[in-house]
């Protein structure tokens, strides 16, 4: 009995520093956001610390960048992942038939996603958006058309195109392996019975990228909430609020305004909207495997 015990209290005790340690670098930091989002401190007077409860939230609800901010975060989220989505689909499937320099166009089409935010935002802000030594510029150009200054006239969709090609790479890199273990021989089946290729794709493959989807809406979903980069290098949330989503209507509170507590607030709705989203992503992919 003695013998047992020690089998099994073994795990635990190895296992303990780790858990103890993943705890303090969660629970301590949320500890303390928590204690700031009920007080009154601001970096800039911080003898003025008193307890105010939750004024700092209906503060933070009330801001009027809040809800062109929670809309915006939504807008970017929302199309983010149908851009990425329905490209990874598409190009995944061309990509999993075989030709000539194929493994070279893989590498191709999953590196973007190993640069940095920074990097990339810089990328498209002065090497293709720029309206005068831009890529699309010389494009529109070319054509004879006005070119288009799109971090001011478009700064929603300009912003929506850089995040689309930095997680484009990893919807492709997530379904192009999942259409590796497709099964050959139902395709050449369906091909033998007439099936069309529109056919194949909609009752063969799709069925089988279900799962291979719900996980990449899921993770990057949970990413996409905390965009922050992207926006701070190129647009610094303007014009306006047209481009600030929820993260950097954060950053502006903490780091702009120094207040802390108004900033502990809004991360704390932050972290439960993520949460929430995490928790019925969670389940819907469940139910995809369930259902495979």
């Amino acid at each position: 009995m003695t013998s047992t015990k020690t089998k099994l209290g073994m795990p635990f005790f190895l296992v303990s520093p780790s858990v103890l340690l993943l705890l303090m670098w969660m629970i301590v930091p949320l500890s303390m956001t928590i204690y700031f989002s009920t007080i009154r401190y601001n970096l800039l007077y911080p003898d003025d610390n008193g307890f105010i409860g939750l004024e700092n939230f209906e503060f933070f609800i009330d801001d009027p960048g809040f809800l062109p901010g929670m809309l915006n975060t939504g807008l970017l989220v929302g199309f983010t992942l149908l851009i990425t989505t329905v490209l990874g689909v598409l190009i995944s499937v061309l990509v999993n038939r075989p030709f000539w320099g194929r493994g070279i166009v893989r590498i191709m089409l999953i590196s973007p996603f190993f640069i940095m935010p920074t990097v990339n935002a810089l990328v498209w802000k002065n090497l293709l958006l720029h309206p005068v030594s831009g890529v699309f510029a010389a494009v529109w150009n070319f054509f004879g058309a006005q070119p288009i200054d799109w971090l001011t006239e478009y700064p929603l969709t300009s912003i929506i195109m850089i995040v689309s090609w930095q997680w484009l790479p990893f919807a492709i890199l997530i379904l192009m392996t999942a259409m590796q273990s497709l099964d050959q021989e139902q395709q050449e089946a369906a091909r033998l019975d007439g099936a069309s290729p529109f056919a194949i794709f909609r009752y063969l493959t799709l069925p089988h990228l279900s799962r291979p989807i719900a996980v990449v809406v899921m993770i990057e979903t949970i990413f996409l909430l905390s965009i922050f980069a992207e926006i701070f290098t190129t647009t610094g949330g303007g014009p306006g609020y047209d481009t600030t989503n929820l993260a950097y209507l954060i950053y502006t509170q903490a780091l702009l305004q120094f207040d802390v507590g108004l900033a502990s607030a809004g991360g704390l709705i932050a972290v439960l909207l993520a949460n929430v989203a995490a928790f019925f992503l969670v389940r819907m992919v469940g139910k995809n495997m369930t259902d495979a």
